[in-house]
Parts: structure tokens; sequence; C-alpha cells
């Protein structure tokens, strides 16, 4: 970003061209300080009312301002000539303010989007004038790392010398906006912000002003770009970091080390209280060791990685939902109920399983969901008809949900749960469980056994046998 209070020698302006919109003649302001670059544009009308305002309160000289022209004021030699003259006299302006700097100038060339200072004194403005408006609506605010690069680099000079005496713009708004917020989202970009060259997702940030987040989303934002996290592991609850390009945990867990190894983590490394934590949308293939470094994971979210397996899940002992969809899985090991004992909810749908033997043994699941895989036979289901907690089934998208009468065979193996069962979002309703009630009668008399009715039972059947 580009930091004025280190380069006043060092800027250039320049009009270089200009831009006709409706009509309307725009010229376009090359700034430059030091690497930095970006474009504003601005009316000739625009430079008239700056250049009023500096004529009263700077004593700035009034004619050095191109006069205006009512007639002929679109030619291209004159817009050309006057081109010419806007630039002079910009420089000359600033030439003449630039140790004052003042504001009016700074919000005509932008400044307060790419400057440190200044953005950071019209988040001040901002927090000022609707900051508890802001947090009693809504305690979520959305920050992109140009602002917390210029908060960053702010904390690092306490006094700076353009540091602006009216309250409004008084860092401390920033600071107590801060440490008020429970929400934070930090949202990145790869590409270059707005008009300038600076791309956003290389700056570095520090996030120690924020003292009560509860809820931290990062999404693409490298995080090794964070180099300290302050409080956070110690008060965020949901953690959110998507789009990253995030390739194990560990780079998350101990973000701000320069050697992200987990033999190296100490307690300060920890995350206290995560409970729910989303890694979608990454380059993840394994489930690492680091994984321990958040050890209240409830809600554990991989969706959209490169997982083929499921591994160091034990680590949790609180973990009861597993998001797993769209990963690489082709199948589970016979031992899943030794990693995930007591699981109640598992999505992994659109992968490539073709069984779901591996299901057998998890019996506090709830909730499976198995959708868009490769599960051909209806037999499969077998396997899961037994747990005593399922509730909750989706297979719809495999090619077992195109065999006729799916849904009932589907049903059967549940028995007299089948009624507790919903299958693909859609409880069953009674003439399918009228059918399932027929079809493990007539399974009982093949094999030669007795069934035994009771009132439990009643439900399933209805007055009328339906045709099979």
């Amino acid at each position: 970003m580009a930091c004025l209070l280190l380069n006043q020698e060092n800027v250039h302006l320049k009009i270089p061209s200009v831009d006709t919109v409706d009509g309307v003649t725009y010229y376009c302001i090359e700034v430059a300080i030091a690497s930095i670059k970006w474009t504003v544009k601005h009316r000739y009308s625009t430079f008239a009312a700056l250049h009023d305002s500096f004529v009263s309160k700077y004593c700035v000289e009034k004619d050095i301002l191109p006069p205006k022209k009512l007639i002929g004021n679109k030619c291209e030699v004159f817009v050309e000539k006057r081109r010419q003259s806007l630039e002079i006299y910009l420089n000359a302006v600033y030439n003449y303010l630039k140790k004052a700097m003042p504001r009016e100038l700074a919000l005509f060339l932008d400044l307060h989007e790419y400057d440190i200072y200044f953005l950071v004194q019209s988040m001040a403005l901002e927090f000022f004038v609707t900051g508890d408006t802001l947090l009693q609506a809504s305690t979520s605010y959305k920050f992109n790392p140009i602002q917390l690069y210029a908060i960053s680099e702010r904390l690092k000079q306490p006094c700076p010398l353009l540091e602006v005496v009216d309250k409004e713009y008084a860092f401390s708004h920033v600071l107590d906006f801060n440490s008020r917020l429970s929400s934070l989202t930090i949202e990145g970009s790869s590409e270059p912000y707005k008009t300038s060259n600076i791309y956003p997702s290389a700056l570095s940030i520090e996030l120690s002003t924020f003292k009560n987040v509860q809820y931290l989303t990062i999404d693409r934002y490298p995080v090794d770009k964070i180099y300290n996290m302050g409080n956070l592991r110690d008060t965020v609850t949901t953690l959110k970091v998507t789009n990253t390009k995030l390739r194990n945990i560990v780079e998350l867990a101990m973000c701000e080390e320069v050697h992200k190894n987990i033999e190296n983590a100490n307690d300060s490394h920890v995350w206290m209280k995560v409970t729910h934590l989303d890694l979608s949308d990454n380059r993840i293939e394994v489930i690492d060791e680091a994984i321990k470094l958040l050890p209240q994971i409830e809600c554990l979210t991989l969706n959209n990685n490169h997982l083929s397996e499921i591994s160091n899940v034990t680590l949790l002992p609180r973990l009861s939902q597993l998001y797993l969809a769209s990963n690489n899985f082709t199948y589970l090991p016979d031992d899943l109920h030794t990693r995930l004992g007591y699981i109640v909810y598992i999505d992994l749908s659109q992968n490539k399983l073709t069984s779901l033997a591996s299901f057998s043994k998890l019996y506090s699941l709830e909730g499976l969901d198995v959708s868009c895989n490769r599960i051909e036979k209806i037999e499969e289901v077998k396997h899961i008809g037994h747990l005593p907690c399922l509730e909750n089934l989706r297979l719809t998208g495999n090619p077992v949900s195109t065999i006729v009468d799916y849904r009932v065979k589907v049903l059967e193996p549940f028995g007299k749960r089948a009624a507790d069962i919903c299958l693909d979002n859609e409880k069953p309703n009674q003439k399918e469980l009228d059918t399932v009630s027929v079809h493990q009668a007539l399974r009982i008399a093949r094999e030669g056994k007795s069934p035994s009715f009771t009132a439990s039972d009643a439900p399933l059947f209805s007055a009328e046998v339906p045709s099979i």
C-alpha cells in the first residue's frame, strides 16, 4: 500500500489522458507514491470546487487554475490544452500543500482508498459515526486485507506526523470497534485492488486488535500472511477458512510460524474454543496431526478438497458431525467405527463410494448422506438397516436410485423402523409402508418363519393389501 508519510518527495501526479462518458469529459489522474500506482477520474467542475476550497482555506492563488469556458469546451484541442494545464495545476497545489496534506486533497486523489493513514482515518470516521449502530444491528463486519494491512501498519507508528487532531478521525475509534466485534470476516482477492497495482492477498496483516471475536471467516486470503493472531485462539468458537489453497491443517493452526512443524507446537498454538471448523474449497489431501491443536471440534467440514482417507479424527473426542462432500473417496476402512465411534452425522456425497459396509457399526449415526456416489446394489442397504439411531438417509444420485421400487426396497431392511426413516429428504407415505410390510411378510414366509405381529406393527398395515 501507499504511504505518503514516508514518501512525500516520491509522489508523481500525471493526467495522461481524458475519458468521455455520455458527453461528459473526465480527466484521468495517475497517482504514484513510490511503487504504488492508481488512477482516479474527475470532471473539471470537481477541480474547480476543490480550488475554491483551497483559495479560501489555504491561500492558494486564485488564478492558477485553468479558467472555465462555456462555449467550445468540448473541442479536442481545448480539452488537450486543459488536460496539460490541469496537470501543472495539480502538481503545483500538491507541492504547496504536501506538508499539511489537507483532507480535501487526500480525498480528491483517493488517498483514503490506497494510503495507509488516510484509509485508517476513513475507517475511524465510519466507526465514529456508525460504529454503535453497526454493532447493534449485527456483530459481524467484513474487512478486506487492504483495511487490515493499514491497521497493522498504523499500530507500528503510534504518533504519525499526519495524524489529525479532530476526534472523529482518531485511531481509537478503530481500536474500540475492533475490540467489541464478535464476528469477523476477512475477504481477499487475487485481483488488483480497484484501479491500483496493489494485490490484497500479497499483504501481511496482524489481528491483535480483535479481542472478542467468536466467529472468524477467512475467504480467498492466504493464512500464511497472518503474522499475529492476537487473542483469536482464545475466543473463536466457529472458524471458517475457505478458498485459500490450504494444503494441510498445520498451515492454519501454526500460521505465524516460519517452520510449521507439529513437533514444534506448544500451548500457544491451541485453539481453545473452536467447536466448528470449516475448511471447504481448499487443497487438503490428508487430515494431518495438527488437528489436535483444535481439540474441542464438534463439527468438521472439509467439503471440496482432495481427501481420500479419514485419518487422525480420533484426536477429536467431541466430534459428532463430519462433512466430506466432493472429495476423492473410493472406499472406507472396515474399522471406521473405531475412528468415528460417536459420530452422529456424516456427509460423503459426491464421492466415488460403491459400498455401505463400513458404516455397519456406527451405532450412534443419525444422518448419512452418500448421494451422488457409485452405489449400485440394493443389498448394500442391509449394512445400515439395523443401525438403531439412523433417521436421515440420502442415496439419490447413485445408480441404485434408478431401480424399480427403489424407495420401498431401501426402506425394507429397516423393518419396524421404516416409518422413522427420512429417505432423500422425504418421509415414507402410507402406501410405501404398507408395501414394505407385505415384502417383509413374504420374506419371512419364504424363510419358513412364523411372524408374530404386535401392536407396534399395526401402523405398517392398511385394511387392503396392495398389489406388488
